[in-house]
């Protein structure tokens, strides 16, 4: 998918892109109160509304006309939103600002923030510091100490098996876990998820640490601007390396094991088929949380975002039941009903619209550590482009003036195209 043309009238566009930008900045922050860290057991009356002022209402938001098909009448989530990955548009949300502890879907800000300051092929040898400090009951990807692993290892231990075990090796690489956190907090803000407060970088149960449906939807539309994030979320399995031993021979030798996509919509169980055209992105289940789900799917030409936090029904698989039909009537509905709200664009790509010549954030940029197919490794769809978002495409062209213009078409039409994602590959 190519990046958007801009308007012809430079003017007009780069004043109705000033005006955008104050609004998506100055009312949201004058307007919201300064949210509690802590979950409540309802949703509140007054919630952020941050990307539109319908999401912050409780309650389903979502404007039915004719030919809208109706929403699937059996959704137990505490909370989700539905919408268009690319445009940003909510075609339709329920309790979207609702703060709820966000379990391992917390890791895609993890991932889109200490993914592209490491190429893949760094190795790393465990120390037992690195895995100190891991919440009790953790899902791990079995990584031991004195092994070494590389970093494209460990990251397919973040997303297949959702190891906090290689959240936490990945985050002592990175200054520590004080330090990891720091970080994701301040990305958090630059993505203007104002919803989320970490303090655990792999999603563990934490008090204080809360997310929303609508906050993980831009973790993960922005990490999706990566490649590497991309090629990770879609990998259905991988061989993962296990421990050193002796052969018959005495010679060292490294075994590995298979793992496997948690996320049900990709991989497939007894009661969830494959979702047709699902691409990742991140599942996650605790005691506080419940289960949480984030999910990105294309159907014809259209790609869609779906997260869903805490279904009541406590049904095997049933956050991965009630986000496939949300994708159903999303798909359904996309270009006959009219958005509820948007998913706001980074403060850097806002920023970079007043500044002529000035750069996008990274977040924003897409940029990838790394390049390659991972050796053992089958995705879902192989990752050819560079994973560039409109604004960072906008870097490479010179002339500041070039750059405003591309950084105000980002504005005014909203979209963030996903270069390789919209052409999944068929599988059974």
């Amino acid at each position: 998918m190519s990046a958007p043309k801009p308007p012809a009238g430079r003017s007009l566009l780069v004043a109705s892109a000033a005006l955008l930008s104050l609004s998506l900045t100055a009312p949201a922050a004058l307007a919201a109160p300064t949210p509690s860290t802590s979950p409540s057991a309802t949703p509140p009356a007054r919630m952020s509304t941050v990307g539109g002022t319908r999401l912050g209402q409780p309650g389903t938001q979502v404007d039915l006309a004719a030919g809208v098909p109706v929403l699937p009448k059996d959704i137990t989530a505490r909370s989700w939103i539905v919408s268009d990955a690319e445009s940003g548009e909510v075609l339709a949300a329920h309790n979207a600002h609702w703060r709820l502890p966000p379990a391992s879907t917390l890791k895609m800000l993890f991932a889109d923030t200490v993914l592209p300051r490491f190429p893949k092929s760094t190795p790393h040898k465990v120390v037992p510091t690195d895995l100190a400090g891991m919440g009790a009951g953790s899902s791990l990807v079995g990584i031991k100490e004195g092994q070494t692993y590389t970093v494209h290892d460990l990251w397919l231990g973040v997303f297949l098996r959702s190891g906090n075990d290689a959240v936490h090796v990945l985050s002592a690489m990175n200054g520590g876990v004080e330090q990891t956190v720091k970080d994701m907090q301040s990305h958090a803000d630059d993505l203007q998820a104002l919803d989320t407060h970490v303090v655990s970088p792999d999603g563990y149960d934490a008090a204080g640490q809360v997310s929303s449906a609508y906050d993980l939807s831009l973790f993960a539309r922005s990490g999706l601007q990566k490649k590497d994030f991309r090629e990770y979320c879609s990998t259905v399995r991988a061989a993962f390396p296990g421990e050193t031993t002796k052969n018959a021979k005495g010679k060292s030798v490294r075994e590995s094991f298979e793992i496997q996509n948690t996320n049900r919509l990709l991989s497939g169980d007894t009661d969830v088929p494959v979702y047709q055209g699902i691409a990742g992105v991140k599942n996650g289940n605790t005691t506080n949380a419940g289960a949480t789900f984030t999910g990105v799917a294309e159907r014809g030409g259209k790609v869609l975002l779906v997260t869903v936090m805490n279904p009541e029904k406590k049904d095997h698989n049933e956050v991965y039941k009630e986000t496939a039909k949300l994708f159903d009537w999303g798909f359904q509905a996309a270009g006959k009903v009219t958005p509820v709200g948007e998913l706001v664009p980074p403060k850097g790509a806002v920023d970079s619209s007043a500044q002529p010549g000035a750069t996008a954030s990274a977040s924003a940029s897409g940029a990838s550590s790394g390049s390659g197919k991972a050796a053992g490794s089958t995705p879902v769809a192989a990752a050819s482009a560079d994973g560039s978002s409109g604004v960072g495409i906008a870097l490479g062209i010179a002339g500041g003036a070039l750059v405003l213009l591309l950084g105000a078409a980002f504005l005014v039409n909203r979209r963030w195209p996903l270069p390789d994602l919209v052409r999944r590959r068929t599988r059974p």
